[in-house]
């Protein structure tokens, strides 16, 4: 796959890829993550994490564009991205790509260069893997797991717990 640019100049955009990221994570660090069955509370995540992500393009794209002739357009170096391992879960592993799809479009978008909000033809972009996520979660994810797959498992290492307290 393609690396993505580790800048953008729109403070939208840097906040999407940050929440796109972490939830990237979650997913990858979920106790489902080393399993062929994907629990309740896993699949209830993964929801949470796309509707998080649809109210705040809907919070950005509900305010104006912001005029800063002073401070735009300046780069925003984004954080590391993460490293998707292998998971036993191939459900929540397809999750994790299609976000780390949505994350690398938009850091490489026509929106990415603006100072703030999307340009309508990336929301829809970004909206089209959000809405084939959510089917996936309930269409496939939430009819057919689990699997028994008593030949095949297990494929890959635990991806490990998650982040103990500071």
């Amino acid at each position: 796959m393609a690396e993505a640019a580790n800048i953008t100049y729109n403070t939208d955009v840097d906040g999407l890829v940050r929440r796109i990221n972490r939830f990237i994570t979650e997913i990858f660090l979920a106790q489902s993550s080393g399993l062929s069955k994907t629990a309740a509370f896993d699949v209830t995540r993964m929801s949470s994490y796309t509707k998080a992500i649809r109210q705040y393009v809907a919070w950005v794209v509900s305010v104006p564009l912001l005029d800063l002739p002073e401070t735009g357009p300046r780069p925003i170096t984004l954080g590391s991205n993460p490293v998707i391992p292998q998971m036993e879960n191939e459900s929540m592993y397809d999750v994790a790509i299609l976000l780390e799809l949505a994350r690398d479009e938009l850091i490489n978008s026509q929106s990415s260069r603006m100072s703030s909000n999307l340009i309508k033809f990336d929301q829809s972009r970004l909206t089209a893997i959000l809405d084939k996520v959510d089917n996936f979660i309930a269409g496939f994810i939430s009819t057919v797991d689990p699997l028994d797959l008593p030949e095949s498992s297990p494929m890959t290492e635990i991806t490990g717990a998650g982040l103990g307290g500071v």
